[in-house]
């Protein structure tokens, strides 16, 4: 057996701790790899420096409320993760075709920055949870922390509601537990995996769980869960073979509390951010870079399925490769190869709307890209 799937007794009705992906089902290549059919793409935000200034982009989230969607990203006029980076993001009330002007989410803080984050309704609000980072300690993040902002109900500007949460990123929407906690997976000021757990529904009041990764680079989680039971999937910098990168993964049992140490895991996935969701069809999926050999490349946003009500996922498919689709071709005026990273997602009337960086250019120079999937070609039997 290979020795990351030597997990000791941990199991549970989730799954396997190292087992995310169907071992009697060969991870496609990517040359063997089905594209996915009837996809429309959408560009929501063009890289513009020289319109606007901003040279980087990154983190799109994507999310649904009252009738509106609702999109953000972290930007910045010079280097990531530095001073100065803003949150920004766009409305669309038509399905996603054509976008309002840009709004500031999260405004300068001068010699601290703010950065991407995620989106989620609840008791009649929407709010955005952010990074915030620049003053304190961390080897990669200093001072960082969780900031809440809601959408004001009659300016419907964003208002910031202060600091909820240290030392946390937050890297998926809140997903709602059986004890009545909210959950979301992330990474802490050290770029190592860590979750935040709020206390119950107060999303002004979150405690933070570092997972304990020794000395491994193990970071950037997503995740599925049923109950109070959670499984995280995580982008692996410290991969048993480097050539041929696989996802870590983490079992806990106790709604976020405590947390089996992390595995490598045997779906393939580059060095980058993986999303978890389980749709309607009560098909768990994984958006990120995973065709089998891919030498560590986002070159392939792949999408990968379970069959309904199963936990392993048994199906991959290709969402967009690193070649730009011919619907967007005048929207670049280019058609350099493309990066293609850090995947959101959010189902909506029989459609899965998956949102992600894509760019040609070095240190995520990209702009915001949307692909809209038809729940129909993702069915696995």
């Amino acid at each position: 057996m290979h020795p990351a799937l030597e997990v000791g007794p941990m199991h549970s009705r989730l799954l396997p701790v190292a087992m995310l992906w169907d071992p009697l089902a060969p991870v496609p290549t990517a040359t063997e790899v089905r594209r996915l059919e009837g996809v429309r793409f959408e560009v929501i935000k063009l890289r513009e420096p020289e319109l606007d200034g901003h040279r980087w982009l990154h983190g799109v989230a994507i999310y649904r409320y009252r009738d509106i969607f609702f999109t953000s990203w972290g930007a910045n006029e010079g280097q990531e993760n530095t001073a100065g980076e803003v949150v920004l993001g766009r409305r669309s009330a038509d399905d996603c075709r054509t976008w309002s002007s840009v709004e500031v989410i999260g405004p300068p803080l001068g010699d601290e920055g703010r950065s991407h984050g995620v989106f989620v309704a609840h008791q009649g609000r929407l709010w955005a949870f952010h990074s915030r980072f620049g003053k304190g300690e961390g080897r990669a993040f200093p001072g960082l922390c969780m900031e809440a902002f809601a959408l004001g109900e009659t300016t419907d500007a964003w208002e910031c509601r202060g600091v909820v949460a240290r030392g946390f990123w937050p890297l998926r929407e809140p997903l709602r537990l059986a004890n009545g906690n909210w959950f979301i997976p992330g990474c802490d000021e050290d770029w190592r995996a860590a979750v935040a757990l709020s206390h119950g529904d107060d999303l002004l009041q979150w405690d933070t769980v570092r997972l304990n990764v020794g000395e491994r680079v193990i970071t950037e989680a997503s995740a599925w869960a049923e109950g109070d039971e959670i499984a995280l999937v995580m982008r692996n910098q410290s991969p048993l073979d480097p050539a041929n990168t696989c996802a870590a993964a983490a079992l806990s049992a106790d709604g976020g509390r405590t947390w089996t140490d992390p595995v490598e895991s045997n779906l393939p996935l580059a060095t980058s951010k993986p999303y978890c969701g389980t749709l309607s069809t009560r098909q768990r999926y994984q958006i990120g870079n995973s065709v089998r050999g891919g030498n560590n490349s986002r070159a392939h946003l792949t999408i990968a399925v379970s069959r309904p009500g199963e936990k392993l996922l048994s199906r991959l498919w290709l969402i967009r490769d690193a070649e730009v689709p011919p619907s967007l071709r005048d929207t670049y005026g280019c058609t350099d190869r493309q990066a293609l990273a850090y995947p959101h997602a959010v189902e909506h009337d029989g459609k899965l709307y998956v949102v992600y960086s894509a760019g040609h250019l070095p240190a995520n120079q990209n702009s915001a890209e949307l692909a809209v999937i038809p729940l129909a070609a993702l069915a696995a039997r």
